[in-house]
């Protein structure tokens, strides 16, 4: 008799998500956050998570796998006066756990967020990462997004 084939499964993130969030936003080392899985630190990305979830202009999502979350993209809508009043979405916050990474489960997070700004009319969807993260770079060229700008930052804190 076959096994059912088990699937990856793209939702909402929930508050229970949030520790697991933490850890692989910690494994990042190349990211510079300062991120951490210290659970005194939890309350911090508990209050995050209540901003982005009460918002109406974000999503925060998770791919989950095996009943693990196995990565994680947030989106966001900006409505400008340029671009005639278009709305863009922002992808950030793009992180697979490491053991996780090679399955396809990055592109299916990705094709997911994409479509869902089709749904909502988006005119453009903008997308960063860091420049030293060049795996991620063919990653998402792959999928078709275009090196276009270059991104300037300035830390206040």
């Amino acid at each position: 008799m076959d096994m059912p084939i088990e699937l990856p499964v793209i939702r909402d993130a929930r508050e229970d998500y949030i520790a697991a969030l933490a850890a692989i936003f910690a494994q990042d080392e190349k990211g510079g956050h300062g991120d951490t899985a210290d659970p005194a630190a939890l309350p911090v990305y508990l209050a995050a998570f209540h901003l982005i979830a009460e918002s109406p202009d974000n999503r925060l999502f998770v791919v989950e796998f095996g009943g693990e979350v196995a990565g994680t993209a947030q989106v966001t809508f900006t409505t400008s006066l340029s671009g005639r009043g278009s709305t863009r979405m922002t992808i950030e916050a793009v992180q697979m756990r490491a053991d996780m990474r090679g399955r396809g489960y990055g592109e299916l997070l990705m094709r997911h967020c994409i479509e869902l700004g089709r749904e909502k009319g988006v005119r453009l969807v903008d997308l960063m990462s860091n420049a030293v993260r060049t795996d991620a770079h063919r990653f998402y060229e792959r999928l078709g997004f275009v090196k276009s700008h270059v991104g300037f930052k300035k830390k206040l804190g």
